[in-house]
């Protein structure tokens, strides 16, 4: 019984979540129109060559996917910390985690989801190939959603402190690299005929990671900001 109320408190706090954010259009719309400001004007800077468009496609989507995700991180806590919920949240009785998660999962849904919608026109725009196009849509699949879920914990960290964004930044893009690297490599090596199950295998091990030990330190960091 105890699960089926903590799953029926996760399903309400992620739809409660998603209808205010859908509600709020300049935070919905924010990130989304930096990332594809950021992608359509690469090929204007750099020129219209398809050889280097191609190189250089996978480090502009993600790096532009970090960044339009970076934005939206203030948000995650930030009106329930205002209105006083975050505290009721900590004090109920229902599984934390469970809604940590939902409010994690909300952000990802608003924030990262589009973003992988437009990587398929992105790609057309890159002159990526289809292949390349279908491996950097895989790698978003798994990577944003550790862009939530690390982010989530400097929001946590940094809830309630003004011009927290410059400290978020400073929180969570050293811990990007490594998602990075191995997200650009693997759009690289299909682009060259290599295998990219390795990198497949750490940006899912990564995922699995983030799932299991960020809620834990995203309710720890609350607490210790709410104390």
């Amino acid at each position: 019984m105890k699960s089926i109320s903590g799953l029926r408190a996760f399903t309400a706090l992620l739809q409660r979540d998603l209808v205010l954010g859908l509600r709020n259009q300049s935070d919905l719309m924010n990130p989304l129109l930096f990332f594809i400001i950021v992608v359509t004007l690469f090929p204007l800077t750099v020129g219209p060559e398809q050889s280097t468009l191609q190189k250089l496609a996978p480090g502009i989507v993600w790096v532009a996917a970090v960044l339009a995700s970076s934005l939206s991180l203030d948000g995650i806590f930030r009106s329930d910390y205002e209105d006083g919920s975050l505290e009721q949240l900590l004090l109920s009785p229902q599984p934390k985690i469970l809604l940590i998660m939902a409010k994690i999962s909300a952000h990802w849904l608003l924030s990262g989801a589009p973003l992988i919608v437009f990587v398929l026109f992105s790609g057309v725009l890159l002159y990526l190939p289809d292949a390349a196009t279908w491996t950097l849509l895989v790698t978003l699949l798994l990577g944003t959603p550790v862009l939530s879920l690390v982010g989530a914990i400097a929001a946590a960290l940094t809830v309630g402190l003004r011009s927290s964004g410059l400290l978020q930044a400073l929180l969570i893009l050293p811990l990007f690299m490594p998602l990075l690297i191995f997200a650009v490599s693997a759009v690289s090596n299909v682009s060259r005929g290599l295998s990219v199950t390795g990198e497949y295998y750490f940006l899912g091990a990564l995922l699995t990671l983030a799932l299991t030990l960020a809620p834990f330190a995203v309710l720890a960091s609350l607490k210790v900001r709410m104390a």
